[in-house]
Formats: C-alpha cells, structure tokens, sequence
C-alpha cells in the first residue's frame, strides 16, 4: 500500500519545485536529507522516477501522480479549518503598501463589525509577487492592477480605474508633461515600477505614441518608494492619483493626459469565494462607490 505521507512530500515537491524549496513550505519540522529519502521510496515502491532534480522537471508518471493528489492536498487544510469553524472568520489578503496603508483599514473596520472575531494575514506585495501568491495558493484575495487577460484560475472583479500622473519635485517648475515631451532630451531621471507592472506598461506604450524617449533610472517595488525618491531628490516618478492617498511634503503630482491608458484596480480571487470573502468583496465595491462618488476616481 502507498504511504500517503510519501504522497504528501511529493505533493510538496511537485507544488514548490524542488526538495529544498519544499522543505522551506512544508508546514511542519522536517531535514532536506528525510525529504529525499522519503520520496526515493516512494519512487521505489512506484517502480519509476518522478521528477528530475536538476533542472527540476516532473516525469509524465509524475505529471500523471501530481493532477491526481494535487485536489485532496490543496484543499485538506481548508476542510480542517472549517470543520473547526476557523475558515469562517480567517482569510489571507495582499495588496500594495499604498493600499494597505489608506483603504483596507476602513474596509477591514466595516467587514469586523459583520464577522466578529475576524481573523487576518496581510500581505505586501505588488502586481506579478500577489498573481504568484494566489497561484500557490499563499493568499485568499488580492487587491491589485488589472492588466490584460487575467490567467484562467484566477477570478477577478473590477473595482476602479486611476488615472496615471507623474509625481514631481514641489519645487519644479514643470505644469504639465506637454513641456517635457517638447524637450530634444529629458535630463531627469525617470523612477518608476519593474517593467511588467501594469502602471509602466501603460506608461511606456503613451510614450511610444509620443515617439518620446525616456528610459527608467531608477526602478523601485512601490509607489510609495516612488514619491520616496522624487522626495529625495533622485528625478521624476510614475505613479497614478490614487483616491484619499496624500502626497508628502516636498512632492506634487502633475496628472498625464488622455494618451495614458489608465489602470484598473480590481479583486482577485481563485476557486469559489467563502462567504468571508463575499462580506470583504461587497464592503471592496462599497469603498470604491465611496470614492468615484467623492469625484477621486472613475467608476469601472
């Protein structure tokens, strides 16, 4: 008879690509070497390799192994937390810092006063680290950019669309981007977010429409490393008027015109939503209405 703790390591395995990865994701205390050795048995018992190990790729046996295991270990933790009646009151959110900091704090108030006793794991991060997260299944709902045709797992809601702006010294004498695109050369340092970031991308593709070559200086994970920079004094930044969040002092925003596409801001989720998950997405549409009906944002 298969051992199913030796199903259950190779679950890990497979999931996280690789022995010592999955030894890091293992929920519980156990040494690389018993990893190896318990899932060496396994394909002993098994009579045929699963995986290579370097690079790390699953066999067709271990392919075929994997899609059958993979629906019972995925989901036993959420089963056990309900028949406990945890998962009722516990969920796993991410998010930007900016975010974070200005709009799940009155989301979270409005949904603990429906779900007493609301239990929380919060987590910063941007766009493409919060898609790995729901892949993995690390975290229950993200709160992110919308860019493009979401992956076929993922479900998604839209929320708001933000206009992009560029993020200046207060002391600048710019008015409008009109008088940088008139430039021969745009001396500035240009900050902004990694490049599959969907406030970049739409940034960049306004710039080739311009024909205006700016190339990025400094490349930073938030916005608000963003207006930390311009702060500084280090260039101009890219970011987007995001509704009840404050500038600084030292920095003042200079919105793009109509050639920047701007990004939509929605919730994503996989699988089929909790009903904790439902009251955080209803109280999600109610702050975004609150906001677009404060004339700080588009409706979606």
């Amino acid at each position: 008879m298969t051992n199913i703790h030796h199903l259950e390591l190779f679950y890990y395995v497979a999931r996280h690509g690789g022995i010592s990865e999955a030894v890091r994701k293992i929920p519980y205390g156990i040494q690389q070497p018993a990893v190896s050795a318990q899932v060496l048995q396994l394909e002993d018992s098994l009579g045929t390799k699963l995986f290579d190990r370097r690079p790390f790729k699953l066999t067709p046996a271990g392919e075929k192994l994997y899609q059958f295991i993979e629906p019972f270990f995925s989901t036993v933790e959420t089963v056990t937390d309900e028949i406990r009646g945890h998962a009722s009151r516990f969920i796993r959110m991410g998010a930007s810092s900016t975010i974070l900091h200005n709009h799940f704090p009155d989301v979270l108030r409005a949904v603990r006063k429906k779900v007493p006793g609301l239990k929380l794991s919060l987590h910063d991060a941007i766009e493409p680290d919060l898609l790995a997260g729901l892949e993995r299944q690390e975290i229950d709902l993200a709160v992110t950019v919308m860019h493009g045709q979401t992956p076929a797992f993922i479900k998604s809601q839209p929320l708001i669309r933000l206009t992009l702006a560029l993020i200046v010294p207060a002391e600048s004498k710019i008015k409008s981007p009109a008088e940088l695109w008139k430039r021969d050369k745009i001396e500035d340092a240009l900050i902004c977010l990694p490049s599959d970031e969907a406030i970049t991308k739409n940034f960049a593709t306004g710039l080739r429409q311009l024909d205006v070559d700016w190339p990025p200086s400094f490349v930073v994970n938030s916005l608000d490393l963003v207006e930390t920079y311009v702060q500084a004094g280090f260039g101009i930044g890219v970011s987007v008027h995001i509704p009840g969040a404050k500038l600084g002092p030292g920095v003042r925003r200079v919105p793009l015109g109509d050639g920047f596409e701007p990004v939509v801001i929605g919730a994503l989720w996989t699988g089929k939503p909790t009903p904790l998950m439902k009251t955080v997405l209803d109280e999600l549409q109610l702050r975004a209405k609150a906001l677009v009906g404060g004339g700080e944002a588009q409706a979606v």
